[in-house]
């Protein structure tokens, strides 16, 4: 029942925007071909992606009709092809040279003019750090041989991400990094799994020339606690476990850890990217059994590629 009356709506909406935008019945000029129909409907899909992965504002507003409206995932309302036209503007101009996929999961004709498609569409950032989901519904009509659409309905749709979706964020972590210190000199080795769902990281520690320790780090999206987390294992038999939290630019790490002696250790680490070649590593809060560290900042800046020879 309640998905007949779902239908029952769109189709509704969908004929008062064709009788407001054609001033009255719409008259098919050729009949109505079902199949044509689908392929049109679902390449008027195509060239919105295409339009919009090109940047081209127009082109994306003009496939809406005159009065079509558009909601986006937190429920802003937008009227109007000027309106949707103005959104999309400032889009481009913040997100230059994003791109979008969206993926139709059911289209239906319910009139032969009108048709409604859902769907899943994810639109990344240019620098491939940031990925968006969401579900849509759009409501297409046909005038005049032509289908545009009435009414686009975005809503929140993470669980369409992927894990590399998700760790795209971090992906300025991948590199070669070093910090030089009077007393100690760190490596950071920070790479993709082979199925680019964790970043993997090796870290080496040397003090006065010695080494003093390793680690292998794997950071994935966990999905039970719906986080970006951390797992930590030391060469000297210690582990440890991180829940990473962004904070603007920054990414504030909760971790405690295991240590050999079987005491057990936690820390607030920060981590905030100066530019793209260094970033500054602050820890907090460092304890250690019963009692406390001092806290730390370092400077870690991206390795020099070695000399072709």
């Amino acid at each position: 029942m309640r998905r007949h009356k779902l239908t029952a709506a769109f189709t509704f909406v969908a004929l008062v925007f064709l009788a407001v935008e054609t001033g009255g019945c719409q008259t098919p000029t050729t009949s109505p071909d079902p199949n044509a129909d689908a392929q049109a409907v679902k390449q008027l899909t195509k060239d919105f992606v295409a339009a919009f992965n090109a940047g081209k504002a127009d082109e994306v507003a003009a496939m809406f009709i005159e009065r079509a409206e558009l909601t986006d995932e937190a429920g802003n309302n937008y009227q109007g092809r000027e309106e949707i036209a103005g959104l999309l503007e400032r889009f481009f101009k913040k997100f230059s040279g994003a791109a979008s996929t969206m993926t139709p999961e059911t289209v239906k004709l319910i009139t032969p003019s009108v048709a409604v498609e859902k769907g899943t569409r994810v639109v990344t950032t240019k620098d491939g750090q940031a990925s968006f989901a969401s579900s849509y519904t759009l409501v297409k009509i046909k005038i005049q041989d032509h289908w545009k659409i009435a009414s686009a309905v975005e809503d929140k749709n993470d669980s369409a991400l992927s894990p590399n979706d998700r760790l795209k964020c971090l992906a300025w972590l991948v590199g070669e990094w070093t910090d030089e210190g009077a007393e100690a000199v760190i490596r950071i080795s920070c790479r993709w799994s082979d199925d680019r769902n964790y970043l993997l990281t090796n870290f080496e520690v040397k003090a006065k020339g010695r080494p003093a320790l390793k680690s292998e780090q794997r950071i994935g999206w966990d999905p039970l606690t719906k986080k970006i987390k951390s797992w930590t294992f030391d060469s000297d038999g210690g582990r440890g476990e991180g829940a990473w939290t962004q904070a603007g630019d920054r990414w504030i790490i909760k971790s405690d850890a295991v240590l050999p002696d079987g005491q057990v250790g936690s820390a607030t680490l920060f981590l905030e990217p100066r530019n793209k070649d260094s970033y500054v590593m602050k820890g907090f809060d460092r304890v250690r059994g019963d009692d406390s560290e001092d806290d730390f900042e370092v400077t870690i800046v991206r390795k020099s590629p070695e000399p072709t020879k």
